[in-house]
């Protein structure tokens, strides 16, 4: 079996739409995806659908803009009821964030004598949720001013860069326990990769698991493999569910294909577990996972 628990559409900023998400995992072999846009449930039920279409396992996910001690983390959360008010609040807030910075992004741009409009960001990020840095990546692609989402972050919109905008995070520890009483389980993704905690050790891991967190994504291409053995290991001690994952984004990201990092099915067995025996303590109506011609519920 073939699970592959991070993935992207346009939803947010990967380059399919959920439905061609759905079918583009099928096409790879895959016999589970988990759907994690950014900050957002939009593409689930088109996702859903599309999965039973095809007969394919969809674990309904979203992938959380956070920050813990300065730091931005980015936490992956499963089976969520993504209307619990705490959890709603951070997810607008963040969502505010994400598009409220992408004019001071075109300014600074401009002001570098690049001629890129806010309406060439619209265009590109249509079918998104919000705006963000990946769709200003993609309309300057489109301009001509470079050839792809990773050297427009290294020239322009990475950390440093001159048209960086810092925006909105949730905090870490507050958004965990959201993910929890949302009836759902949380898992941070590539910990030791970019966008990460600054290597988190053990005891760090510790902290997190005892507010809620149910585990880590191991296997993920920022992840090279003596990092992967430690993080597993670190996983096996404090008995953290240990993922693997595509991040995949479409023709966003290179070197992301699909099912190219993949979760063992008994790791995900007990990340289902874990995410029905939140959704019983909270007693909310939490999402489903949709297998071919039916849903299981979590609870």
């Amino acid at each position: 079996m073939r699970i592959d628990l991070h993935t992207h559409s346009r939803a947010s900023d990967g380059t399919d739409t959920p439905t061609e998400l759905v079918h583009a995992a099928a096409r790879a072999g895959l016999d589970v995806l988990a759907i994690t846009d950014h900050d957002t449930a939009e593409g689930w039920a088109a996702a859903a659908a599309a999965a039973d279409d095809v007969g394919l396992t969809l674990v309904p996910g979203m992938e959380i803009s956070t920050r813990h001690h300065g730091r931005s983390v980015h936490l992956l959360a499963y089976l969520p009821d993504p209307a619990y008010p705490p959890l709603a609040a951070e997810l607008q807030k963040v969502l505010h964030g994400r598009a409220e910075r992408v004019p001071t992004m075109v300014e600074r741009l401009n002001g570098l004598g690049i001629d890129i409009t806010q309406d060439d960001v619209r265009r590109a990020s249509a079918g998104a949720v919000a705006s963000g840095r990946p769709h200003v990546a993609d309309a300057l692609v489109t301009l001509g001013v470079v050839v792809d989402r990773t050297e427009a972050f290294d020239r322009y919109l990475g950390w440093g860069r001159p048209a960086h905008v810092d925006r909105y995070a949730a905090p870490l520890e507050t958004t965990i326990r959201a993910v929890a009483g949302a009836g759902g389980v949380s898992v941070i993704a590539h910990p030791w990769g970019r966008g990460g905690l600054g290597r988190p050790d053990e005891a760090t891991l510790a902290e997190l698991q005892a507010v809620g967190l149910a585990g880590i994504e191991v296997d993920h291409q920022d992840h090279d493999p003596a990092t992967r053995g430690r993080l597993r290991a670190m996983a096996r001690d404090l008995g953290l569910v240990a993922t693997g994952s595509s991040d995949y984004h479409g023709i966003g990201k290179a070197d992301h294909d699909l099912g190219c990092n993949t979760t063992h099915p008994a790791e995900l067995e007990r990340l289902l577990a874990l995410a029905a025996d939140a959704s019983a303590r909270s007693g909310r109506a939490t999402p489903t996972v949709v297998t071919a011609g039916r849903a299981t519920g979590t609870a």
